[in-house]
């Protein structure tokens, strides 16, 4: 068995883009292009005077709150270039949690299950398992530019 798919198999609904597919697309979204490279990159959240930035190498990405600066940050390490962010504010710190939890778990299970591999190995193993995320992230889709609103405002009928 390949490393990527047993870390996939141990990591089960821990996978990123299975929390990406069960608990963010389903909710009301928008989407969200990051201008940034499509590689493994190291966001770094910023706290300015004008608010929280998200700083991926030389772009800077102005983000409502810490929050969402948390949750853009897992897919700007993937180098995601289009993802869906929740409507729903109250939602996106706990998806954060999530998603860091899911980045971090991944690729400790890297490093349990390729210990005994040489580092070089180690590596490419990583890059793949970034680039297989972040296919299978694009492939999922970010939906809607602006989530369709199906409401009603009509009081009465005629």
């Amino acid at each position: 068995m390949d490393l990527i798919t047993q870390v996939r198999k141990t990591l089960g609904s821990e996978w990123i883009s299975t929390v990406y597919e069960s608990d963010v697309r389903p909710l009301r979204t928008r989407s969200f292009d990051l201008a940034i490279p499509q590689r493994e990159n190291r966001p770094v959240v910023l706290h300015t005077l004008l608010g929280v930035e998200l700083k991926v190498g030389r772009v800077r990405i102005s983000c409502p709150d810490l929050g969402t600066a948390r949750y853009l940050a897992v897919f700007a390490a993937l180098g995601c270039t289009k993802v869906a962010v929740p409507y729903d504010i109250t939602q996106v710190p706990v998806l954060s949690d999530r998603l860091e939890r899911a980045w971090s778990r991944t690729f400790e299970e890297l490093e349990r299950v390729g210990r005994d591999i040489p580092p070089q190995s180690l590596g490419k193993m990583r890059a793949r398992i970034v680039r297989e995320l972040r296919n299978e992230i694009a492939a999922i889709g970010a939906g809607e530019r602006m989530p369709l609103f199906n409401t009603s405002t009509r009081q009465r009928d005629n």
